[in-house]
């Protein structure tokens, strides 16, 4: 059973002045203009240098949010009692997680927060993902995650993403039932039977073949037509792409 997003997905992005509809600016020249400020996207200090994506270095260290479980959910101790910040660890890792399989230009396996479906399939510019076990911790996702990464990659190639280079010949249902018989014994009570697969259509009008990437440290002003948007990424139309996730706790002027 497929199940298909509102097309296309709707980008907003939150300005000082208020929330900014991305979609009715494609096809049309932006502006965008960083004035050189930074603020740690956790404590909101004013910071000369972003660690991760908008952390001061305290907070880079220290912050639940960049705990290492992030990016290693096997890591992950919640279900102990223990982390960075054992209240904010019960409220987010604590809580029932989804290990996914995903298509945006490969097959990648995934682990997220049940109620991060489908925000973090739309982040990483999948056009198809579906449901392969659901488990109620963030550790457990991510055992199930490691026992299948030797047979399946967890990282999204985000250039062939942007060119929309897609494995079209990729039964999700058919791979599903093959990574089945890969998952531990202990873990197979997890498995999610559920045959529904989502697909995602992005706001882009043309993709780029060359990704000339934008960094706002070397290039505080720019300017261009935009094209579209896919996952974190503002494609323009002379093949420039920026990463807005990348520059979260960034000052940055948007005019049109």
């Amino acid at each position: 059973m497929k199940v298909q997003l509102q097309e296309p997905v709707r980008y907003q992005l939150q300005m000082n002045e208020g929330i900014v509809d991305m979609n009715e600016l494609i096809g049309h020249p932006i502006h965008m203009a960083y004035s050189g400020q930074i603020n740690c996207i956790v404590c909101g200090r004013k910071i000369k240098k972003a660690f991760g994506q908008g952390f001061c270095y305290p907070c880079f260290i220290n912050a639940p949010e960049n705990s290492e479980c992030i990016i290693r959910p096997e890591l992950c101790r919640a279900h102990e009692g223990i982390g960075r910040d054992p209240e904010w660890e019960k409220n987010n890792h604590l809580q029932p997680h989804t290990v996914y399989l995903a298509l945006s230009s490969a097959l990648k396996v995934g682990v997220t927060r049940d109620t991060q479906i489908p925000t973090r399939w739309i982040d990483q510019g999948a056009w198809k993902a579906l449901t392969l076990a659901e488990t109620p911790n963030r550790y457990l996702a991510g055992c199930i995650e490691v026992a299948l990464k030797n047979h399946l990659s967890d990282k999204t190639h985000w250039q062939k993403m942007l060119k929309n280079i897609l494995a079209e010949d990729t039964d999700l249902m058919e791979e599903k039932e093959k990574i089945k018989q890969l998952i531990p014994e202990e873990f197979q009570q997890y498995f999610h039977s559920s045959s529904e697969i989502t697909e995602i259509h992005y706001p882009v009008q043309a993709y780029p073949t060359k990704v000339k990437s934008i960094n706002l440290d070397k290039t505080p002003e720019f300017e261009g037509n935009l094209m579209g948007i896919k996952g974190q990424y503002l494609i323009f139309e002379d093949e420039r792409v920026i990463n807005l996730r990348k520059f979260s706790g960034y000052f940055v002027e948007l005019s049109v």
